[in-house]
């Protein structure tokens, strides 16, 4: 039996992966960044997505799974020829969309404040 180590991260699925997209796209707006009503390459969102996922400790999404949830979220994802980037799509997030991430983030952070002062 394969005892698991510090080092492995729990699969995300559909629910776990849109929240984990509304953490990012929360982190984001946090650090000061447009987010709303914007083209975005997929590559510069990887940073939060990143940081979502060690926040969640979760393994971090692939472009597939991370496109999905977008899409499921509403926010409108655009394929492009992949000598553009690495991650070929481009990312649009409604205003909507982008209002709810960052409402999302600022209760999880309150949540983990909380969690921190027990």
């Amino acid at each position: 039996m394969r005892q698991p180590t510090f080092f492995d991260r729990e699969k995300t699925d559909g629910a776990a992966a849109e929240r984990l997209v509304l953490y990012a796209f929360g982190e984001f707006q946090s650090r000061g960044l447009v987010l709303a009503e914007r083209e975005l390459p997929l590559d510069r969102l990887r940073g939060a997505l990143r940081r979502a996922a060690d926040s969640f400790g979760v393994e971090e999404l692939g472009d597939e799974q991370a496109v999905a949830a977008m899409s499921a979220l509403g926010a409108q994802v655009r394929r492009v020829p992949s000598f553009f980037a690495k991650h070929p799509y481009r990312v649009t997030v409604p205003a909507a969309l982008a209002g709810r991430a960052r409402d999302f983030y600022r209760r999880q952070k309150a949540a983990e404040d909380q969690a921190e002062k027990a």
